[in-house]
Protein backbone atom coordinates (compact mmCIF):
# COMPACT_ATOMS: atom_id res chain seq x y z
CA UNK A 1 0.00 0.00 0.00
CA UNK A 2 2.90 2.31 0.72
CA UNK A 3 4.25 1.59 -2.72
CA UNK A 4 0.93 2.66 -4.18
CA UNK A 5 0.99 6.05 -2.45
CA UNK A 6 4.65 6.69 -3.25
CA UNK A 7 4.09 5.97 -6.94
CA UNK A 8 1.02 8.22 -6.96
CA UNK A 9 3.00 11.12 -5.50
CA UNK A 10 5.86 10.75 -7.96
CA UNK A 11 3.62 10.64 -11.02
CA UNK A 12 1.13 13.29 -9.97
CA UNK A 13 2.56 15.77 -12.47
CA UNK A 14 1.69 13.68 -15.53
CA UNK A 15 -2.06 12.98 -15.69
CA UNK A 16 -2.09 10.41 -18.55
CA UNK A 17 0.25 8.05 -16.71
CA UNK A 18 -1.67 8.70 -13.49
CA UNK A 19 -4.92 7.74 -15.25
CA UNK A 20 -3.33 4.58 -16.65
CA UNK A 21 -2.07 3.67 -13.21
CA UNK A 22 -5.57 3.96 -11.73
CA UNK A 23 -7.08 2.09 -14.68
CA UNK A 24 -4.61 -0.77 -14.29
CA UNK A 25 -5.23 -0.84 -10.55
CA UNK A 26 -9.02 -0.93 -11.00
CA UNK A 27 -8.68 -3.49 -13.75
CA UNK A 28 -6.59 -5.76 -11.57
CA UNK A 29 -8.52 -5.33 -8.30
CA UNK A 30 -12.12 -4.91 -9.44
CA UNK A 31 -12.88 -5.84 -13.03
CA UNK A 32 -10.91 -9.04 -13.43
CA UNK A 33 -12.35 -10.82 -10.37
CA UNK A 34 -15.89 -9.72 -11.22
CA UNK A 35 -15.51 -10.88 -14.82
CA UNK A 36 -13.99 -14.17 -13.69
CA UNK A 37 -16.87 -14.83 -11.27
CA UNK A 38 -19.44 -13.92 -13.94
CA UNK A 39 -17.75 -16.22 -16.45
CA UNK A 40 -17.74 -19.16 -14.05
CA UNK A 41 -21.37 -18.61 -13.02
CA UNK A 42 -22.53 -18.29 -16.63
CA UNK A 43 -20.62 -21.46 -17.52
CA UNK A 44 -22.25 -23.38 -14.64
CA UNK A 45 -25.73 -22.06 -15.48
CA UNK A 46 -25.32 -22.88 -19.17
CA UNK A 47 -24.33 -26.49 -18.49
CA UNK A 48 -27.03 -26.88 -15.82
CA UNK A 49 -29.71 -25.73 -18.27
CA UNK A 50 -28.35 -28.05 -20.94
CA UNK A 51 -28.33 -31.01 -18.53
CA UNK A 52 -31.82 -30.08 -17.32
CA UNK A 53 -33.30 -29.95 -20.83
CA UNK A 54 -31.61 -33.10 -22.07
CA UNK A 55 -31.49 -35.46 -19.10
CA UNK A 56 -32.88 -34.32 -15.77
CA UNK A 57 -36.41 -33.59 -16.94
CA UNK A 58 -36.85 -37.25 -17.84
CA UNK A 59 -35.74 -38.66 -14.46
CA UNK A 60 -38.82 -39.67 -12.42
CA UNK A 61 -37.27 -38.73 -9.06
CA UNK A 62 -36.48 -35.20 -10.28
CA UNK A 63 -39.99 -34.93 -11.73
CA UNK A 64 -41.48 -35.79 -8.35
CA UNK A 65 -39.22 -33.40 -6.44
CA UNK A 66 -40.00 -30.42 -8.66
CA UNK A 67 -43.66 -31.31 -9.14
CA UNK A 68 -43.40 -31.76 -12.89
CA UNK A 69 -45.49 -34.90 -12.99
CA UNK A 70 -48.74 -35.42 -11.21
CA UNK A 71 -49.23 -38.82 -9.67
CA UNK A 72 -52.15 -40.59 -11.33
CA UNK A 73 -55.08 -41.11 -9.00
CA UNK A 74 -55.57 -44.77 -8.22
CA UNK A 75 -58.95 -46.24 -8.90
CA UNK A 76 -60.84 -47.58 -5.95
CA UNK A 77 -60.18 -51.32 -5.62
CA UNK A 78 -63.14 -53.62 -6.18
CA UNK A 79 -64.94 -54.58 -2.98
CA UNK A 80 -63.86 -57.76 -1.31
CA UNK A 81 -66.06 -60.51 0.01
CA UNK A 82 -66.13 -59.33 3.66
CA UNK A 83 -66.65 -55.68 2.78
CA UNK A 84 -69.66 -56.63 0.62
CA UNK A 85 -71.05 -58.68 3.51
CA UNK A 86 -70.65 -55.87 6.08
CA UNK A 87 -71.94 -53.26 3.64
CA UNK A 88 -75.06 -55.34 3.07
CA UNK A 89 -75.56 -55.70 6.86
CA UNK A 90 -75.09 -51.94 7.35
CA UNK A 91 -77.50 -51.19 4.51
CA UNK A 92 -80.04 -53.62 5.93
CA UNK A 93 -79.68 -52.11 9.44
CA UNK A 94 -80.02 -48.53 8.20
CA UNK A 95 -83.21 -49.32 6.25
CA UNK A 96 -84.81 -51.17 9.17
CA UNK A 97 -84.29 -48.26 11.59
Amino acid sequence: MLLLFSSMESSSSSTPSNFLFYWNYLNFILFRPVLAILFVLSFIILWWLLAWKLVLVHVPLVQEIFGLRKKPAKAKPPPRRFSRYYNSINAHNSTSQ
